[in-house]
Parts: C-alpha cells; sequence; structure tokens
C-alpha cells in the first residue's frame, strides 16, 4: 500500500482541497485510514468524543495541515518569483488529503521520526516531475510540524472560544437572575457566612472571562516556523530567496499566522504559552464543575445538571455528568502542560526528542481541552438552581450562620471578650440542644436590653450578604 492515491480519490479541501479548520476528519471525528488495526474513536475518552476539537485534532486534521503548511510555501515563495505560478497550482491542487493514506504515512514515519518525510515524498510524486522540485523547497521537517501544529492549534482554539463564549453568556444570566439569591457560603467544606448565588456563578464567569482572554492571546499570536535545516534560512537563500524575512512574511500570510521575529526551533515560547492557556482554562472550568459536583450531591441537592447521566445499576440516579468530564479534564491537563514546558529545554539549533514530545501531549490538552469547554457550556446552559433548598440550609446550624455579624453587634454592648465568650457559650448550646439562636440569645441576661426584633433581625442570614449583590453587578460590567 502507498500513501498516496490516484487523483479521481480526492474529496473536498480547504487549501488545494485539504480540507477547511472546522473539516471533521469522518462524521464521529475519527480517523478510519485502516479498520484492520482500529482507530481511536474516543471509547476511553468522552469527554472530547463528538466534539469539534476531536475533529480538529485527528490524524486527518494534522495531515490537511501539514499539507496546507507545504502548499503555502510553494506558494509564497512564487509570489516572489521564487516559483512559478504552475508549480504553486500543482502543489496546492495536490494537497488533497484525501488522496493520502494516514497509516501509511504514520508506520513510514518510524524511518525518519516524523511524518513530514515520506509525506514530502508522497507529495513530489503526486505533483509530477516537471514541479517536484517546488515541494518543501528550502524547508525542514520541524519548519512543516511546527506550522502544521500551530495551524490545528488555532483551528481547535477557535471552537474552544466559541464555546467559551456560550459558557460566559449562560454564567452571566445565571448571575443576573440569581444576584439575591441567598445560599450558605462555605469554607473548608463547612458553612462560613452567607453569600448568592449570583456572586458564585459571577465568579465562575470571571474565570472563564480570564481564560478566554489568554487562549485568544495564544490563538492571536501563534506564528509559522521557517528557518531552513539549522534555523538560519540559508536553504531558501540558496534557492534565490533575496529577503528571506519577506517570504516568511508573505508564508504567514497564506496561512492566518504570525511571522515571528526569529526561527523557534529551540525557542519554544509558542507552545509553553498555548501549554499554560490550555491548562489553566481546564482549571478555570474545572473551579465550576468542581462546586456543581459539590452542591448536587443528594444531601445538599442545591445544583442539578438540567439532563444527568443514568447509571448501568441504579435506575434511580441522575448524575452530574457534565461536570463530571470536566473535573476530569481539569485532573490531566496540568500534567500534560507539564510535558510540553519540559521541552522548552531544547539543545542546539533543533533538538532531538525535545519537538517530538510535544506532538501527543499537545494534541491531548486541545482535545481535553476543547471537549471540557463543549461540556462547560452544556453544563451552564442547562444548570438548575434550586433556590428554595439553599434557603433551607441557610438555617442548619441554627443561625450560627451569622455569628461573625453577631460579634461584631455586640463588641459595642458587651465588650469584645464579654461578647465572644457569650456567643460561644451560645453557639455550643445551639448545637447541642437545636435551638435557634435567636432564642438562646434572648435568654441571656446580659442581653435583656436587646430588642426582640432586633436580635431575629441580627440573626437572619439574608440580611448578613455584604456587598454580594454590588459585586456581582460589578463583575457583570466586564464584557
Amino acid at each position: 500500500m502507498t500513501a498516496f492515491e490516484p487523483a479521481g480519490s480526492a474529496g473536498p479541501g480547504g487549501s488545494g482541497g485539504s480540507g477547511g479548520p472546522d473539516a471533521p476528519d469522518e462524521p464521529d471525528g475519527s480517523d478510519r485510514s485502516d479498520g484492520s488495526v482500529g482507530s481511536d474513536v474516543g471509547l476511553l475518552a468522552p469527554g472530547r468524543a463528538g466534539s469539534g476539537a476531536e475533529a480538529a485534532t485527528g490524524d486527518s486534521a494534522f495531515l490537511r495541515a501539514l499539507l496546507d503548511a507545504e502548499a503555502a510555501l510553494t506558494r509564497a515563495q512564487a509570489s516572489l518569483g521564487l516559483a512559478p505560478d504552475e508549480a504553486a497550482d500543482a502543489v496546492t491542487t495536490a494537497a488533497d488529503a484525501a488522496r493520502f493514506d494516514v497509516r501509511a504515512l504514520a508506520l513510514r514515519a518510524r524511518a525518519g521520526g516524523n511524518p513530514v518525510i515520506p509525506l514530502v515524498a508522497d507529495l513530489s510524486a503526486a505533483v509530477g516531475d516537471e514541479h517536484s522540485s517546488y515541494v518543501h523547497r528550502g524547508a525542514t521537517s520541524q519548519d512543516i510540524m511546527d506550522t502544521a501544529m500551530t495551524l490545528v492549534a488555532v483551528r481547535t482554539l477557535d471552537l474552544v472560544l466559541a464555546d467559551l463564549a456560550r459558557t460566559e453568556r449562560a454564567l452571566a444570566r445565571l448571575a443576573r437572575d440569581h444576584r439575591d439569591t441567598v445560599m450558605p457560603g462555605r469554607t473548608l467544606t463547612q458553612h462560613a457566612v452567607p453569600t448568592t448565588f449570583g456572586l458564585k456563578a459571577a465568579g465562575w464567569r470571571s474565570l472563564v472571562l480570564d481564560a478566554r482572554d489568554r487562549v485568544r492571546a495564544v490563538r492571536d499570536g501563534l506564528p509559522v516556523q521557517l528557518g531552513g535545516a539549522a534555523g538560519t534560512l540559508a536553504g531558501l537563500a540558496a534557492y534565490g530567496a533575496p529577503d528571506t524575512g519577506a517570504l516568511v512574511d508573505t508564508y504567514a500570510r497564506e496561512l492566518g499566522l504570525v511571522a515571528p521575529a526569529l526561527p523557534w526551533h529551540t525557542l519554544r515560547t509558542p507552545v509553553a504559552d498555548l501549554a499554560g492557556a490550555l491548562a489553566f482554562t481546564a482549571g478555570a472550568l474545572g473551579r465550576t464543575a468542581a462546586d456543581v459536583l459539590t452542591l448536587s450531591r443528594t444531601e445538599i441537592r442545591e445544583l442539578s445538571e438540567g439532563a444527568g447521566g443514568g447509571s448501568s445499576a441504579m435506575p434511580h440516579k441522575a448524575n452530574p455528568v457534565r461536570a463530571t468530564l470536566i473535573a476530569a479534564a481539569a485532573r490531566r491537563a496540568p500534567q500534560l502542560a507539564a510535558t510540553l514546558y519540559g521541552s522548552v529545554a531544547a539543545e542546539d539549533e533543533r533538538p532531538a526528542g525535545a519537538w517530538h514530545a510535544e506532538w501527543e501531549p499537545l494534541r491531548d490538552l486541545l482535545r481535553l481541552v476543547g471537549g471540557a469547554a463543549r461540556d462547560a457550556a452544556e453544563l451552564a446552559e442547562g444548570l438548575q438552581v434550586h433556590a428554595d433548598t439553599m434557603r433551607l440550609h441557610l438555617d442548619l446550624t441554627h443561625g450560627l450562620i451569622v455569628s461573625e455579624r453577631l460579634s461584631a453587634e455586640l463588641a459595642p454592648v458587651l465588650g469584645r471578650a464579654r461578647a465572644k465568650e457569650v456567643l460561644t457559650r451560645v453557639a455550643r448550646r445551639a448545637t447541642s440542644e437545636g435551638r435557634p439562636l435567636v432564642e438562646l440569645l434572648s435568654e441571656e441576661t446580659e442581653l435583656k436590653d436587646v430588642d426582640l426584633v432586633d436580635l431575629v433581625d441580627l440573626t437572619d442570614p439574608t440580611q448578613y450578604t455584604g456587598s454580594a449583590g454590588a459585586l456581582t453587578d460589578r463583575a457583570l460590567e466586564r464584557r
């Protein structure tokens, strides 16, 4: 089996028919190059299965990006008079991913350590003898791999940004709708002081916007790679490029990427920045998931997913599946990012192993975050808020949730030390006797002059939310 099929078998394409940024590998997002060895269709990865990110990062998507990079290089040279226009047309037409066998390329990549080497051979054969010398001219394998990697990243990040926008809009609605919905605030797993669900949702949204800003900044700064064998662009100059900077600029414009100041074969800032933005995004979404998982517990049930998942053994269950999958992604992402950060320490002008180590963890990270962003949008859009349950839970400690307020209010009356002593005593009684705090306070002789109405107001948790409403409003001003 060869990696190139005759022209007639070509499908729809982007750069010369090689598929647009959002074109899926298959309807289910998987690669089906060789059923005899099986394909990774996401059986063990429900978080990314069926997502746009899965399709945008499959083997066929990477192949499309590699071919797009090769075709753009020839077109850039032709636009500067360094190659015939006919050659650019021929390479662009031949760079059709549907005409190449991904599995065969993968097997042949073992000989040289990367798939560009066999791909260049097959693309040259597809172009024909007349124009084959203009394929990959002046470039090295890492130029094409790095450029393809950034292309795949840009195409995937566009999908992530769209889902983050959905998530942000849904969280903004929740924050507005529940601006004054009071609930227990919890610290170190215990009731602390009252807060509002609106403020909680506004906090979730703030993290999503932080993630959006980081992803957008990275996406808009991802560069092409073009340096030649050792980052000097000597090969391009040897083929007649009088101004290699102009060629790099043109190459970048062809692909919609940024022209770097220097070749970055061993200057891996773009990959490190991408890793950081993706890991942060997974964590930001994971923060929402963590709250949903806690607050949707049976014994709490202040929140629930709009359409919970079922159980294979227990018909009554409605599991918070979206939050579960997001939480799983948040736990995996930092380790994947660590591998990419580890590759920053690359030796020489082009390293052995460092850039090779990036390919799989980067794809996994893009898939994880893409799936998590999709799940976060669905979670936020369908989240059910049980305000009545939140209100009931405010009374679980018999009024102790406002002890901070009472301490501040009683200190001027009794003195700070005495107020603390009294509150400590009545707090223990409230817990042991299960009686309301306001009732116990009314029995304290030192408080006999305090009006009962005042005590009721002071112990009302819905009247002690501080600046929660104003903070929510301020958070929602951010666009």
